[in-house]
């Protein structure tokens, strides 16, 4: 049985529950997503599904990449392929297209990955919440992350260390977000909480 889905972030809202009580909720266009592909253990060696997300023009993609989409006899390429591992006998043929409602309901949990926002070359106070140094006059180390190695033995900066660096732009995956609404008509679905990624980013939602 297939247990993910493709999606695109919306942005964030709320919405109110019968009693009154208000939930933050992230939108996601789920669906529809279109079967691409099927692999099967006799000819790829496991059980998958490849769908295709959001529609591209033709002209924008390379050749192989059109031949790939008329061979499963579709020509309408996508922007998006990602495989989604099945059970060895589920039935699933190039072109069927993918619902929201055919795999997600009201109340179930979901794990959504996406790509964080980049915020650069960061310091280890806002990369990863050090303390500063003293602020009275005469001091120098007041967002510097202070020592980094330690005596004679080992004589060297251990692996892991926390330093500055690159921050974001990684996927992250958040787990066990609660659906609260799906919109069958418009493929929406409104999950409880924050999605990573920017507005209009790629989420993969699995259950």
């Amino acid at each position: 049985m297939l247990n993910g889905l493709l999606a695109r972030k919306l942005g964030m809202t709320q919405v109110f529950k019968p009693d009154g009580t208000m939930v933050p909720v992230t939108v996601l266009e789920a669906g529809p997503c279109v079967v691409v592909q099927r692999r099967t253990d006799e000819n790829d060696g496991y059980s998958a599904v490849q769908l295709g997300f959001l529609p591209q023009k033709p002209q924008r993609v390379s050749k192989a990449v059109l031949s790939h989409f008329k061979k499963a006899g579709l020509e309408q390429p996508t922007m998006h392929l990602k495989e989604f591992r099945i059970a060895k006998d589920d039935v699933f043929e190039p072109g069927q297209q993918i619902l929201v409602s055919d795999i997600f309901a009201v109340g179930d949990t979901i794990h959504a990955a996406g790509r964080s926002k980049g915020k650069g070359f960061q310091g280890t106070v806002k990369r990863y919440n050090f303390g500063r140094g003293p602020m009275s006059h005469g001091s120098r180390n007041q967002r510097q992350p202070g020592s980094i190695g330690t005596n004679t033995t080992p004589g060297r900066v251990v692996k892991g260390r926390q330093m500055p660096g690159h921050m974001g732009d990684r996927m992250v995956t958040v787990r066990n977000l609660e659906v609260v609404e799906i919109d069958q008509d418009n493929n929406l679905m409104l999950v409880k909480g924050a999605v990573p990624g920017a507005n209009r980013g790629l989420v993969i939602v699995r259950k």
